[in-house]
């Protein structure tokens, strides 16, 4: 039977990864601890707490074939819609509006092509936390400097 990180099973019984963790260490769910000493869940328990919700078990999705991605464990992940595309050579620059804000990133003109993407297309652009630029407008900084 297959093991689970905290997250999925949380995810799987529908509740917050802090409760669950709370469940672990109170004992009402029974764990398996790796090397490491991370605690893994088994499906088995997952679905007896499902069944002692009255919640009936949720079937597992089969990986999908061919590679194709289906999670990233970037955490960091803001949805938005493809506002533009601009191809020139191998880079296209992709522009998504986030709300009224407008985040543009540069990928590969293949990677536009994969993902299929097109104007109107609801994205995700995920954040790498060693790509990630912090500023501060001028008007904030002003204003500190006056206080």
């Amino acid at each position: 039977m297959p093991l689970l990180t905290a997250r999925t099973a949380a995810a799987e019984l529908g509740v917050t990864y802090s409760t669950l963790k709370r469940w672990i260490h109170r004992g009402s769910l029974r764990t398996v601890r790796t090397e490491g000493g991370h605690h893994r869940i088994p499906a088995g328990e997952v679905e007896r707490m499902l069944a002692a919700s009255g919640t009936p078990p949720k079937r597992r999705a089969q990986p999908a074939p061919g590679g194709v991605l289906v999670a990233l464990s970037g955490r960091n992940q803001i949805r938005g819609v493809v506002d533009e595309i601009r191809t020139d050579g191998l880079l296209a620059q992709v522009r998504l509006r986030i709300g009224d804000q407008t985040l543009t990133a540069v990928i590969t003109r293949d990677a536009v092509r994969e993902l299929k993407l097109r104007r109107g297309d609801e994205a995700v652009a995920v954040i790498k936390s060693t790509d990630v630029m912090v500023g501060r407008s001028t008007i904030a900084a002003r204003n500190r400097e006056d206080s």
